[in-house]
């Protein structure tokens, strides 16, 4: 497999955050791309999403970090809460010494008003084709090209093919077949007009309430027109991972043990969505022939540590530009895009494992969390978020395919 035809454009299946940021990081190599996407329009779901410096290294890699910076909510600080006794716990800054430290802000932002930067990126690029209504069954390999297969029978010829789609990836089913890891955590978030949310809560940071099995997390959107809501609890039930709409009277049941300043969240949202999450075991390899894995199709993980997102960002990223260090060989390029993004994100879906052990912890592991944390200076927390933080594309290093 050697450098793409005029004639061959890249396929990427899928036109989530990951899929966008895919194609806009291979037409900026100079490839034709053709983006199909399942649903009639292209558009994202969901509600707040939270930004690292990692995020705007790639946006400004993708050249869309204008657009993302204008609709994003600079923060002051992190903060973890103790929802049980209402203490703070840690607080990391997020101002100018954070910024100097990683190079770029810390934001939170509507995940729609993200994706539409990157569609945006997309739609002015002559080199990306845009395909709805398009869902990816399955995938045909031979020695000259991939074919798409899509849920209506249609046939999409190309050099190689992305898989951005998402956490229930046909292509990786097709091609791997493992099975998915439910934790039993279920997760549910609404976001709640400005007008409507407490005045004692309307803080400029991402707040984590963390609670015995469960928190509560909330921030502003666009603006502080909105407010993110946030609730995430250990099931009593055998879940099946899929999205649901959520119940109030189940969501307030789970949260006795919390104290009132934080429950009061429960309360706000007029209707909720219910996440029963789930990741996969990491996997050591994501490139089959002519197509490759990427974002959650690539590495799946649960919320805790905020960077699903940032990770199909910089895997996008990295694609680019294995494949320019690669002279446009796509083989070679995946092969150095696997080579370093596996171990990385591998450390990230294990670390937001246990991420969500910490928020949760109860009895004396709680005390215990809380002692490690509370008097953490910020020094010492930018040193500890460096590995993920400080990731750049001009750090970015490629050995021999």
């Amino acid at each position: 497999m050697a450098t793409a035809t005029a004639s061959l454009p890249i396929l990427v299946a899928g036109g989530g955050i990951g899929g966008l940021a895919a194609a806009l990081a291979l037409a900026r190599q100079g490839f034709a791309v053709k983006v199909l996407e399942q649903a009639s329009e292209i558009g994202e779901i969901g509600a707040g999403i939270q930004l690292g410096p990692n995020a705007f290294s790639a946006f400004d890699a993708l050249g869309v970090g204008e657009p993302a910076r204008s609709r994003a909510v600079y923060t002051e600080r992190l903060v973890l809460m103790d929802a049980v006794d209402e203490s703070e716990v840690a607080q990391v800054p997020t101002g100018e010494p954070f910024r100097a430290r990683f190079g770029n802000p810390y934001a939170v932002s509507h995940r729609a008003d993200m994706h539409r930067s990157l569609l945006e990126g997309v739609q002015a690029s002559a080199r990306i084709e845009l395909a709805t209504s398009t869902q990816v069954e399955r995938v045909e390999q031979d020695a000259g090209g991939v074919t798409a297969v899509d849920a209506g029978g249609g046939r999409h010829r190309g050099a190689a093919l992305i898989a951005c789609d998402g956490v229930k990836s046909t292509v990786r089913q097709q091609l791997v077949g493992d099975p998915v890891r439910v934790s039993g955590h279920v997760v549910y978030r609404a976001v709640v007009d400005d007008r409507d949310f407490p005045a004692d809560l309307k803080w400029n940071a991402p707040c984590v309430w963390g609670g015995p099995d469960c928190h509560l997390v909330h921030y502003p959107l666009r603006g502080g027109e909105q407010w993110n809501v946030v609730v995430t609890f250990h099931s009593r039930r055998q879940e099946e991972w899929g999205v649901t709409d959520g119940s109030r009277d189940e969501v307030m049941s789970y949260f006795d043990g919390v104290a009132a300043r934080p429950r009061q969240l429960l309360a706000l949202p007029r209707s909720w969505r219910r996440w029963a999450t789930a990741d996969r075991e990491p996997i050591a390899r994501w490139s089959f022939g002519r197509v490759t894995l990427l974002g959650d199709a690539a590495h799946p993980m649960l919320q805790y540590m905020a960077q699903g997102a940032c990770m199909a960002l910089e895997d996008a990223v990295t694609l680019g530009e294995a494949v320019r260090a690669s002279g446009g060989d796509l083989a070679a390029g995946f092969a150095r895009y696997e080579r370093c993004r596996v171990a990385r994100t591998a450390r990230v879906v294990l670390m937001t494992r246990e991420m969500g052990r910490i928020y949760h912890a109860r009895g004396v592991e709680r005390l215990v969390r809380n002692d490690l944390w509370r008097d953490r200076t910020p020094a010492r927390w930018y040193d500890a978020l460096e590995w993920l933080y400080g990731w750049r594309v001009d750090g970015l290093s490629f050995g021999s395919p």
